[in-house]
């Protein structure tokens, strides 16, 4: 979930409501001595205190009794200097990956946020290096520095943003561009909707041809779900699922980014 007021963040209640398992008391019992345990809470709360507030948070699922308290979580953080006053601003975003059952260290990527779609994009580590900061040591320092030295990389983020914008695409390097995003997205379904639906605008801030606008669409079809499909052997109609999954929407989100990227080069040759 994103706070409410896009300019707002998140208490330590809400997030635990979405992500109980960032405020897990231990860590999961099959762990090492060798495992420094250090909750997430706690990294939020220094965050807090170092200007980074939290606006966003997940959890994954698991079908292993017991284990709901400790899987993979995701937050991201906004700068206290950062705000979104209109339609089609985009922020910079960190995002924290942690858990607290050995599947994860404390992973630090770039990500942004667009007010037009209520959706986060995920940076791909082509463009900005992912940390990733293991359980032992001082995590709540590293974490906190590594977060500073992430948003060192904004100008150069903002910079590709821009590049993109003014980069024009006709209707067959769109199709292209959907319909890469189309296999990676839905390969292994069988009842996948047609590459087109993938360019279809849900607003009209979203209508360009440029490769940023197009991009977005392409990205929000493919991560927010929704669209209608039908299966000619059922005679079946249905609707594509949101990716709520952590891992599945970073690969995704990642892989999206490094298709832009590449047709941001090829127009570029």
């Amino acid at each position: 979930m994103y706070a409410n007021n896009l300019n707002q963040t998140l208490t330590n209640e809400q997030i635990q409501k979405w992500a109980p398992s960032a405020f897990a008391g231990q860590a999961y019992h099959k762990q090492s001595d060798r495992y420094a345990f250090v909750p997430t809470s706690v990294v939020i709360d220094g965050m807090r205190n170092a200007g980074f507030f939290p606006v966003k948070a997940s959890q994954s699922r698991t079908r292993i009794e017991g284990k709901e308290m400790f899987t993979k979580h995701m937050i991201s953080f906004r700068d206290q200097n950062a705000s979104i006053s209109k339609l089609g601003d985009s922020v910079m975003e960190i995002v924290l990956i942690n858990s607290h059952d050995g599947t994860s260290a404390y992973d630090l990527s770039c990500g942004m946020f667009r007010l037009a779609c209520l959706n986060g994009l995920m940076v791909a580590t082509s463009l900005v290096d992912a940390l990733h900061i293991r359980h032992t040591g001082r995590i709540l320092d590293e974490v906190v520095e590594g977060s500073t030295r992430l948003l060192q990389n904004a100008p150069v983020i903002n910079d590709t943003v821009q590049q993109w914008r003014s980069i024009q695409l006709t209707q067959p390097e769109q199709h292209l561009l959907a319909e890469s995003a189309h296999s990676l997205r839905f390969d292994e379904e069988g009842n996948a909707p047609p590459v087109e639906k993938l360019l279809s605008p849900r607003r009209w801030e979203d209508n360009g041809s440029d490769l940023w606008s197009t991009f977005n669409r392409v990205q929000e079809n493919a991560i927010k779900g929704g669209l209608r499909t039908f299966d000619p052997e059922t005679r079946r109609r249905n609707r594509t699922r949101e990716v709520k999954g952590i891992d599945q929407n970073v690969r995704l989100n990642r892989a999206l980014w490094s298709l832009a990227e590449k047709m941001a080069a090829l127009k570029a040759s």
